[in-house]
C-alpha cells in the first residue's frame, strides 16, 4: 500500500482542532494551536495553557524527550509564535534554538508586539517559514485576539430570540419575569456561549424589567464579566447583575460625547475585553447595528406567535449558518 503524503492543509486543520479543546481557558492570550509531524507523523501536539503558563508551541516541544529530532521536524502552529518577554519567554526564540527544519504558520499576530517579528526571528536562525496555511479557518479561531489588536474593540456578538411573526417580547410581561421565546436547549446553549467569551452586555431597561443574572449557571464553567448601560448613572445595585457571581461594569454616557456608542466601545476597550455578547433589548441592539459596529449575530426563532409586542431588529449580512435546537432555528449571520 502507497504511504500517504499528507498536505500542510492537512496538519494544520489538526492544529485548529487542537487549539479548539482550550477555547475560553486562556484570555488575554488565544488559544493556539501546535503538532509537531516528524516524516509525516505527528509526534506531538498541544494548545496553549492558561494565562502566565506555557504557550502551545513550548508544550508540544516538552512533551518530546529527545530534542535533537527537532532538526528533522515540522512545526504547524495557528498562530504566528510571540517574540517577546512577557509571562514566559519568547516561543520563536525557542523554536529557533531547537533548529526546526520547517515553521508553518496559519495567520501573522497582528498584535504590537509582534506583527511579523516572530517570523523574522526564525527566519534570521534559518528556518523555513512558510505563512498563511488555511489562514481563514485561523482569524476565525483568533477572532477575538486579532479584532481587538486590529479594530481596536472586541469581537461583537449580537444575540436575541424572536417569535415566528418577528416579535422579540410581547407587548405586555407579567411581573416583570423574563418572558421565553427560545427553548431550555437553547438557553443551555447561550450559557455555554457566555462561559467562552470575555463578556456579555444589556441595557439599563432589561435590568429593570427582567433583573438578569447573566451568568453561565445552566452550563457550568467560568462566568462572564457583565456590562451594564446606564446612560445616566441612575441604577441601584439591588439586581441581580450586581451580585458576587461576577464582574460588572456600568457604563453612564459621557456629558462631552454626541455618541453613546463610543463611549461603549472605548470602555470596553480600556478594560482590555476582546469579546462581548450583546443580550439587551431592542434599544440595545440597535445602538450597535445602526452604527454598524458588530461582527456577528445569532438569532433564536422560536414556534411561538405573538402577534404584536416590541419588533424583532433588523441586519444587513450574510447568514452562514443555521440549524434546528428543539423548536427553534438558530441562524449566525456576519456582517457584510
Amino acid at each position: 500500500m502507497e504511504h500517504i503524503k499528507f498536505s500542510d492543509e492537512y496538519f494544520m486543520q489538526r492544529s485548529v482542532d487542537v487549539a479548539k479543546k482550550g477555547i475560553g481557558t486562556t484570555y488575554p492570550n488565544p488559544c493556539v494551536g501546535c503538532i509537531i509531524v516528524h516524516k509525516n507523523k505527528v509526534i506531538s501536539e498541544a494548545y496553549s495553557s492558561p494565562h502566565g503558563c506555557s504557550h502551545a508551541e513550548i508544550n508540544a516541544i516538552n512533551k518530546i524527550k529527545d530534542k535533537n529530532i527537532f532538526k528533522d521536524c515540522s512545526m504547524y502552529v495557528t498562530l504566528e509564535p510571540c517574540s517577546h518577554y512577557g509571562k514566559t519567554p519568547p516561543c520563536a526564540k525557542e523554536i529557533s534554538k531547537y533548529k526546526f527544519k520547517r515553521v508553518i504558520v496559519g495567520t501573522i499576530d497582528s498584535s504590537n508586539k509582534v506583527n511579523g517579528n516572530g517570523i523574522k526571528m526564525m527566519k534570521d536562525n534559518f528556518i523555513d517559514v512558510k505563512v498563511s496555511v488555511l489562514e481563514d479557518e485561523c482569524k476565525k479561531l483568533h477572532r477575538n485576539f486579532l479584532t481587538f489588536h486590529t479594530k481596536k474593540r472586541p469581537y461583537i456578538i449580537l444575540k436575541w430570540a424572536e417569535s415566528s411573526d418577528g416579535f422579540i417580547s410581547p407587548k405586555q410581561k407579567k411581573n416583570n419575569e423574563p418572558f421565553w421565546i427560545s427553548s431550555k436547549k437553547s438557553r443551555i446553549l447561550v450559557h455555554k456561549w457566555r462561559s467562552i467569551e470575555n463578556s456579555i452586555l444589556v441595557g439599563y431597561n432589561t435590568v429593570i424589567s427582567d433583573n438578569p443574572s447573566l451568568t453561565a449557571r445552566d452550563f457550568g464553567g467560568k462566568n462572564p464579566k457583565r456590562i451594564v448601560l446606564d446612560p445616566k448613572n441612575t441604577l441601584s445595585h439591588k439586581y441581580n447583575v450586581f451580585n458576587s457571581d461576577s464582574e460588572t461594569y456600568k457604563i453612564p454616557k459621557k456629558n462631552n460625547t454626541d455618541k453613546y456608542i463610543d463611549d461603549i466601545i472605548d470602555f470596553i476597550f480600556e478594560k482590555e475585553i476582546q469579546s462581548v455578547i450583546v443580550e439587551g433589548g431592542k434599544k440595545t441592539l440597535d445602538l450597535f447595528i445602526k452604527n454598524n459596529i458588530w461582527d456577528e449575530a445569532r438569532v433564536f426563532t422560536g414556534p411561538i406567535k405573538l402577534k404584536k409586542g416590541t419588533k424583532s431588529p433588523q441586519i444587513n449580512g450574510k447568514t452562514i449558518n443555521q440549524y434546528r435546537i428543539d423548536s427553534d432555528l438558530l441562524k449566525i449571520i456576519l456582517r457584510n
